[in-house]
This record gives C-alpha cells, structure tokens and sequence, in this order.
C-alpha cells in the first residue's frame, strides 16, 4: 500500500513540475479538499447491485423515462435475464461500463484537483479514469469517441466567499453500447449523450461528496437527473484493491453470444437452450 501511495505522489509531483510556474503555483485553498478515498454511500434497505438512481428500486422500480423503442429493449433485456441470460450488459465481458455507470463507484474512488484538469480515478474494469478539463478550452472539432467520453468543467464559488464550492461538468463524445446499471438501463446507441453533473461537498459533512447527474439522451423521453453520494475515509493505509476484470468476471462473448467458462476451463451457456458458438475454422472430429 505504502508503495502504490509514494507511486502515486511521485507521478503527480512530476506532472507538477512539467507544468508552467503558474499552474504550479496555483492556491489550492480556493478548492475544496477531496483527497482521500471515496466508496459508494450505502442506501438503507438496498440490495443488490447499484441502480442508477440510489432513491429508487433497480429494474422497473427505476421508472426510467425511456422512449418506446428503448422501454421494450429493456423489456427484451430483463426477459432474457429471467431466462438466465446476461441481457447483454457489456462490463460483464470486461468492456468499460463507461458514463455515467461508472460512477456507481463499485471500487474505491480517487479525485485529484489540478488547476487546469481534475482526475477520477477508479480501479474498475479497465481503470475507468476520467479528466475533466477546467482550463476554459472550447470542445474540440475532431474527436475519438470513448466509453467515458469527453469532459469538459468548471468551479463555482456560489456562496461568494472566496472558494469553490460546485465543480460543474459536461461530459460528451461517447461510443457503446452503454447502459445506466447493471439492471440493463439502454442508452441511446448514437453515442450522443449529454452529461451534466454538479459535483460538492456536503455542506454537514465535509466527508460526504455528492454528484448531481443530468442524462440527456435520444433513448429518454426527457432528462432524467439522479443524486448520487460518497463516503471519505482518510486513512492513509486504506486498502485499494486491485481489480483485473479477467480474473473476477467468467464471462466470454462470441459472435452474437455471451458464454460462461466454468471453473474447470470449459464453455457453458448462460441460459437454457443456447445453442453452441460456431466452430466453422477449427477442425471437426470424424464421426
């Protein structure tokens, strides 16, 4: 642990000293202080994976405000898992969960604050890193879209006392398929997601982070805004463990299909009747 937090101190203080002197001589009193490790704040009475919205059951009970179109493919995808299947949520193959699923925070969360960008780090399927720019740049002209896209913020200091107290962001320019949960929520598959999010301080409990998260997208109806909240622990010797998708998730998906291996090495279906992948280039025993 000791090891992987002087890693870290050394990439940042590099980093730091690459940049020009007024970055690095930027007054980090004006921004609040989100060090430390952040875990998903535990909703009384829930169980299960997350939902998107924390307030609300997962499934149907999220009451999504899904187009018809996009309604009956979340039909289609909780009919397949009550047939036993994946439904087709792509993070259980070990792609991203991408925004804004991913910041259901399933492993410990890290936030850096930099004058001109501030990093997410979460060690989660392919380590779903963010940055989100706050160096005032205009969204670019050319761009390659990404599970988690490309996000672009500000601070605000709305009580007018000098600090930050609100990092507002935008985040755009996504690629899928994408969902909101692991219930099997779609997003739109044109990728042209608009994500606002309000992230603050509780104003109570400075070890309670929130984020306000607004989805603008052509598989809803309207936007669809969510709260979700973090708990901070200080301590220095915190675990952070380790997740290596390969290793956690026994999934494997072939052609149009999503097989399971089993602890032995082989393939298994996931539901009852799926027929076999297709073997056409390997050689077929003589009957």
């Amino acid at each position: 642990m000791l090891y992987r937090a002087s890693i870290g101190m050394i990439v940042f203080a590099a980093a730091a000293l690459s940049m020009p002197s007024a970055t690095r001589a930027f007054d980090d009193a004006i921004y609040p202080a989100l060090t430390g490790q952040w875990t998903r704040a535990i909703v009384p009475g829930a169980v299960g994976q997350p939902p998107f919205d924390p307030a609300k059951p997962p499934g149907r009970g999220q009451e999504a405000p899904l187009t018809p179109e996009y309604q009956a493919k979340f039909e289609r995808i909780l009919a397949d898992r009550a047939a036993s299947g994946l439904g087709d949520v792509v993070s259980t193959t070990c792609l991203p969960p991408g925004m804004p699923m991913m910041m259901q925070a399933y492993e410990p969360m890290q936030i850096t604050v930099l004058p001109d960008v501030t990093y997410i780090l979460i060690d989660h399927i392919h380590e779903s890193h963010r940055r989100i720019f706050t160096d005032g740049r205009a969204w670019p002209k050319t761009f390659q879209p990404s599970f988690t896209g490309y996000s672009i913020g500000k601070w605000i200091d709305e009580d007018g006392d000098g600090r930050f107290d609100v990092l507002e962001a935008e985040t755009r320019y996504f690629k899928g398929p994408r969902f909101f949960d692991s219930s099997g929520i779609p997003l739109h598959e044109d990728g042209e997601s608009v994500i606002g999010e309000r992230i603050y301080l509780d104003k109570a409990d400075r070890n309670l982070l929130h984020d306000e998260i607004t989805v603008t997208d052509h598989a809803l109806t309207r936007p669809w805004t969510v709260v979700k909240s973090y708990r901070r622990t200080l301590d220095p010797l915190a675990d952070w463990p380790e997740f290596i998708c390969n290793e956690q998730i026994p999934f494997v998906h072939i052609g149009n299909e999503t097989y399971k291996l089993s602890p032995d090495g082989y393939l298994m279906p996931t539901r009852s009747q799926q027929p076999p992948p297709d073997l056409r280039y390997f050689s077929q025993p003589k009957k």
